[in-house]
């Protein structure tokens, strides 16, 4: 076994603080994207499994202080995104009444969205963007998160990071008022059935 020396220590006195977690940096509609991106290379991610209840989504994201989960299945691959929106809104309320089942026997793939409809701005494009563009890019998406992707060592997309207009606004300290937009012929069919 290899011997590894000690690690030489200090004794504490005098004035000692605890170092805290650093707020968000505050930025205006022309700084740079970057900086109201939650980089999934340095952070943990929130995620939960397709099979999972709604309910327990909703109590993970109340735990965890998010507002969204990556949906990974077994094997760690995005299957989609669920948002306290989707929770919330009216999503859980049309789905009991379709297919007649009880609030707690909702799952997770059931109101998240799925993948095939996931929309993601390709980290060149951040680089080189400002605030102003990605909430420009929220309105027009109707959205409350966007993804950032680049590609991994095989050239296949990696989300990478993710705009979320909840960190956006404590970050610019004002609110940002988003409608919702049908983008899908199936998205506009259903508000239209509703």
């Amino acid at each position: 076994m290899l011997a590894y020396p000690i690690l030489p220590v200090q004794r504490l006195t005098g004035t000692v603080r605890i170092a805290h977690l650093a707020l968000p940096k505050s930025v205006t509609m022309e700084s740079p994207a970057l900086e109201i991106m939650t980089d999934l290379r340095h952070t943990h991610v929130a995620e939960i499994e397709p099979h999972a209840t709604m309910e327990l989504a909703n109590i993970y994201m109340m735990q965890r202080s998010v507002r969204s989960l990556f949906v990974l299945n077994d094997d760690h691959l995005l299957q989609g995104v669920i948002t306290a929106s989707d929770i919330l809104g009216d999503k859980p309320v049309r789905f009991i009444q379709e297919r007649r089942v009880k609030y707690g026997e909702i799952l997770v793939s059931d109101i998240m969205t799925p993948l095939d409809c996931l929309e993601a701005i390709p980290i060149e494009e951040v680089q080189y963007a400002k605030v102003g563009h990605v909430i420009a890019s929220l309105r027009d998406a109707g959205r409350q998160h966007t993804l950032v992707i680049e590609e991994d060592a095989e050239g296949a997309p990696l989300v990478c990071g993710i705009f979320s207009l909840t960190q956006i606004e404590k970050q610019l300290g004002t609110a940002i008022l988003l409608t919702e937009v049908a983008k899908t012929f199936a998205e506009i069919e259903a508000t239209l059935m509703h």
